[in-house]
């Protein structure tokens, strides 16, 4: 289980937090290049993985899922798709 914190791909101002289900980190690190992420690098360890959120990744059915608010755990955790998409134009 990897946790890591990527500022948000549509170029918002504010970062996530992405958990990725993975045997290792360099696993970690090819599942999020795999979905487009490429400018992703894992260095150190600063944050490490509550376990409210090894709980959550290990529920998922993908093994990955963000939110915007890490500190705030009202927040639900989201699949990777969700932040992966573009945004809707109206």
């Amino acid at each position: 289980m990897v946790a890591l914190s990527l500022p948000r791909p549509d170029g918002g101002s504010r970062r996530v937090r992405v958990l990725v289900h993975a045997v290792n980190r360099q696993r970690a690190l090819t599942r999020l290049r795999n979905l487009g992420l490429r400018s992703v690098y894992l260095r150190g360890n600063t944050q490490p993985p509550t376990p409210d959120e090894i709980t959550a990744v290990l529920h998922h059915p993908d093994g990955l899922v963000w939110r915007a608010a890490p500190e705030d755990d009202t927040e639900s955790w989201h699949p990777i798709t969700a932040l992966l998409r573009p945004a809707a134009h109206t």
